[in-house]
């Protein structure tokens, strides 16, 4: 099968809209492809961070993605910092990218401005670690958001750059765009994030859901109960759009635009459904939590299964480059 790879960092909570908007998908995705998913942990430092969480949330990153699904029976987890020869081909493709194509890149830009006090080289470099990622298994295909195509796009110019002056070995990766909608933070205006403390955790208990959802912002040009709703621009709506089913989606529609419900019944009903998909998820976060070995040999395995491949594509750069002496083959 055609392979697919991605990644998600371990810099924090996991939330609703890093779950529709990525591990959901990828879940669907592992009947189809061939895939290879990593906890991204040398692109989580390129910011500051707490070293001594660090570990912490790498193994509840990759706790999480097993837990929604992604078993190692049917695909690879792994985390990145376990296989070397992802950074080890970042150097190597560092030398065929231009430092100017690098910092025209949006992401980059958007975090020098955030990170004013510590715009280092690492934030610079991220995308060719990220094509690197991509490209040591030699994926044909990444299922990212629409704030990453510029970053897959690149990884194919770099293929490109590689191909052309050391001969076919890279493919060009394809993006698969995520079809689930863009949920925002609970204030309806930013993108959900923990530190802006309007992020739903994937494993908040229910109860503190149910108060996020509560206070959360709605659609603004309704201000009371007997107004009629625009769902078209409430924040509410597009979470129901990811978690409700379609004859409840359009009776929601119908009923906020005609003021037969309000905003709350509209909330009860949303909180209803997210329960029913979110529970079994933090019920099996419970029980590999219970077995701590099982999830050390889940990466430990995918280290392996990963190493396996990248050790063979790293063979084949090393020659195509002429790093690689005879008397080291075997």
């Amino acid at each position: 099968m055609d392979r697919i790879f991605s990644g998600i960092q371990p810099s924090g909570e996991i939330h609703i809209g890093n779950y529709v908007g990525a591990i959901r998908n990828w879940v669907k995705l592992i009947d189809h492809y061939d895939c290879i998913y990593c906890v991204v942990d040398y692109h989580a430092i390129t910011v500051e961070y707490d070293v001594a969480l660090m570990q912490k949330r790498i193994l509840e990153t990759a706790t999480i993605l097993v837990a929604c699904g992604l078993t190692p029976e049917r695909c690879i987890v792994s985390v990145q910092s376990h296989i070397p020869e992802h950074t080890e081909l970042a150097w190597i493709f560092n030398c065929v990218t231009p430092v100017g194509e690098l910092e025209r890149m949006t992401q980059f830009k958007e975090k020098g401005r955030r990170h004013r006090h510590n715009v280092n080289v690492g934030l610079l470099d991220y995308p060719v670690l990220q094509a690197a990622d991509i490209l040591i298994y030699k994926a044909g295909y990444v299922p990212v958001g629409e704030d990453q195509v510029q970053h897959v796009e690149f990884s194919r110019e770099i293929a490109r750059k590689f191909n052309a002056r050391f001969g076919k070995t890279f493919p060009e990766p394809q993006v698969i765009l995520s079809e689930a909608p863009r949920i925002l933070g609970t204030d309806g205006s930013a993108k959900m994030s923990k530190s802006l403390n309007n992020a739903i955790g994937l494993l908040d208990p229910p109860e503190v859901i149910w108060e996020k959802l509560r206070t959360a912002a709605t659609c603004e040009h309704r201000q009371r109960r007997i107004d009629p709703g625009h769902p078209e621009h409430c924040n509410i709506f597009t979470m129901h759009q990811a978690f409700s089913k379609p004859d409840q989606i359009a009776f929601v529609d119908e009923q906020c635009r005609t003021a037969g419900i309000g905003c709350i019944e509209c909330k009860e009903i949303l909180f209803k459904n997210m329960r029913e998909e979110l529970v079994p998820i933090q019920t099996r976060v419970q029980e590999i939590n219970g077995k701590p070995g099982y999830l050390i040999d889940v990466l430990r395995s995918g280290a392996a299964r990963c190493k396996a491949i990248a050790t063979e594509v790293m063979d084949e750069v090393r020659q195509k480059i002429g790093i690689k002496p005879a008397w080291l083959s075997p």
